[in-house]
């Protein structure tokens, strides 16, 4: 099994970097196309009934047209999408075979982290791309995914074993699988965030009557960006607040204490802190497009700086608890 978890890693990394060049050919040179139109919004439901009606401040949720996006794609791009589900498919056997060498859930280090944090951003760009026609992201969350999986395999490698004594718990599945899938959640998000700004410095510069070429000319529109970044975070963080709270649990029943001023709970605290003033600063402060998305990406790159940073250099450990 573990020569087998070994054996599909390659594969998967071999997948990933094959869809990487076909996502990057498609949204180089594929052809702008209309994308389907259509979203959930809030509006107020006086607006939609008699217009001399009082509004009694209820929202509701329907679905409604919106303006018209195009993005780059061509049959290159579907030949991806194919090969990043062949990759997808290629992690989850590894995961699973990885489990199975191990004999325990296989995300006990920081190689297996990396790993299955890869796994849901993968996924997570699968759901873009089948439910919001976001293929266009696979040229952009495929680079960071690779990057990892190559530190992981370079430098973080580490044979299946037990757990050291400290994460032996039934608190591994619960507590670490909320982080590894709202990180994975938060990845997409933060990629998105970063093409958003690419789209945005695209359209001021066609507003003032310049030509934009490449990649950044054929981008989609910078509210279809801002809007699918924002639906990843409201995702994630649930997930990362439900993480925190479940770790906490963790440390008093290892320790003795809910919490200890360790760095790795002070920057999972802080990240919490920001993603909440993001999802504040959108439902309550109308912030919308480049200031959210600057508050977004900061907390983005603390998650980032704490599962990398934090835990393995600051720590000098390869478990992640």
């Amino acid at each position: 099994m573990a020569s087998a978890s070994d054996t599909l890693i390659i594969g998967m990394i071999l997948a990933y970097a094959a869809a990487l060049f076909l996502f990057a050919i498609e949204a180089a040179y594929g052809r702008r196309t209309k994308l389907k139109a259509g979203r959930l919004m809030p509006v107020g439901a006086g607006a939609t009934a008699d217009p001399d009606a009082a509004d009694d401040g209820i929202e509701v949720r329907v679905r409604t047209s919106e303006g018209e996006a195009r993005a780059s794609q061509s049959v290159l791009g579907r030949i991806a999408l194919a090969v990043t589900s062949l990759g997808f498919l290629l992690s989850v056997a590894q995961v699973v075979t990885r489990g199975l060498a191990a004999d325990r859930w296989p995300w006990g280090n920081m190689f297996e982290f990396i790993v299955a944090l890869c796994l849901v951003a993968v996924a997570g760009l699968l759901f873009a791309s089948f439910r919001y026609q976001a293929r266009y992201l696979g040229a952009f969350v495929l680079v960071p995914v690779l990057v990892l999986l190559g530190i992981g395999v370079r430098w973080l490698y580490v044979d299946p074993g037990p757990l050291i004594p400290a994460l032996d718990s039934y608190w591994v599945p619960i507590h670490i699988t909320a982080l590894i899938i709202s990180g994975g959640a938060f990845m997409v998000s933060g990629v998105a965030a970063i093409v958003y700004l690419v789209s945005h410095w695209a359209e001021g510069r066609r507003a003032r009557g310049e030509e934009v070429a490449g990649i950044a000319g054929r981008l989609p529109t910078s509210e279809m960006l801002d809007r699918l970044s924002h639906r990843f975070v409201l995702f994630a963080f649930p997930l990362w607040t439900f993480g925190i709270i479940a770790g906490a649990i963790w440390a008093d029943e290892a320790w003795g204490r809910f919490w200890g001023w360790d760095p790795k709970e002070v920057w999972s605290f802080i990240s919490w802190v920001i993603y909440a003033a993001y999802l504040h600063a959108r439902a309550t402060g109308g912030w919308r497009g480049r200031k959210a998305t600057w508050i977004n990406l900061v907390g983005f790159a603390a998650i980032m700086f704490n599962f990398f940073a934090v835990n393995y250099l600051f720590s000098g450990l390869h478990s992640y608890a």
